[in-house]
């Protein structure tokens, strides 16, 4: 009499990591187009982004208090790449000169800046392309106020206040103001700051880059957010490059301890211009217009 064997079970076989590559931005470019088919229907029911009617009433954050001062290192050099042709030093320039001497921001270096950031930011991935396109697109539309026939009242932050301030002047656009665009690339510096001073400081064997920049994004950027955006960026942080990655791409051909430091300045330098900034929007009373 013959006994029947039983069948071998054929196992489940291993998802490539080339289709959890791709499933990634896949997802994230989903959630994106159901954000943004979620936002026209909530503009065709009267709802906009810029509708005051719509907008979630908080009290304004204050000032962040100084923390990316310069590490220690007594016989440290100036690497390359805070130079003139440096990434990080074409990107420090244009914002150090928008902080002018009567307390203000000069808009036309403040956007020159931005440049020099997306800039910095776009090498970090495709999956990113979504976000330092949403940034240029906030930049060439303050230019055009920069450089337009009202260029006089754009002069400065505190001249756009003036101009824009609710309730005193008039405004040029009731969809987009420059002030609603100024505030959201000053949410987006913030998360930009927190990011370049966490992956900098962070220490040997903690939080990965990505892990500290989506941090980052939560206390800087996610309470402004839906839960559909939120969700699509911790996505993304899935794919964000290494720290060792995001230093090379920082300061190319530094050793680490230069490109932390490097990259410790830098994070200063936008953190002095987020202050002054968030103390011209509080003073206009322009931090809740989003």
């Amino acid at each position: 009499m013959r006994v029947a064997l039983p069948q071998p079970v054929a196992l489940p076989q291993p998802v490539p990591r080339r289709w959890l590559r791709s499933a990634i931005p896949l997802a994230v470019f989903t959630l994106l187009l159901v954000y943004l088919w979620d936002r026209s229907l909530r503009a065709l029911s009267g709802c906009s982004s810029g509708a005051q009617s719509c907008i979630a009433r908080e009290p304004p954050p204050f000032q962040v208090p100084q923390q990316s001062g310069p590490l220690e290192a007594p016989e440290w050099e100036e690497p390359q790449c805070l130079g003139p042709q440096g990434m990080l030093g074409r990107m420090m320039r244009p914002f150090r000169a928008s902080l002018n001497s009567e307390r203000d921001v000069e808009l036309s270096q403040y956007l020159a800046g931005w440049r020099e950031l997306v800039r910095f930011l776009t090498p970090l991935g495709s999956i990113f392309a979504f976000a330092t396109s949403e940034a240029s697109a906030k930049v060439t539309a303050l230019e055009a106020l920069v450089r337009g026939p009202e260029a006089a009242h754009y002069k400065s932050l505190a001249t756009m206040v003036a101009w824009e301030r609710p309730g005193i002047a008039p405004r040029l656009s009731a969809e987009s103001p420059g002030s609603l665009t100024m505030l959201l690339l000053h949410r987006a510096l913030r998360w930009s700051q927190l990011c370049l001073h966490r992956v900098a400081t962070g220490m040997l064997g903690g939080p990965d880059a990505g892990a500290q920049c989506s941090d980052a994004y939560g206390t800087a950027l996610a309470p402004h957010h839906p839960w559909i955006v939120r969700q699509a960026a911790h996505l993304a942080f899935l794919a964000f490059p290494g720290r060792g990655r995001l230093l090379e791409l920082a300061c190319p051909g530094s050793k680490e301890a230069e490109a932390r430091n490097a990259l410790v300045r830098a994070a200063g330098t936008l953190e002095d211009v987020y202050n002054r900034t968030q103390g011209l929007l509080a003073d206009g009373g322009l931090l809740e217009l989003a």
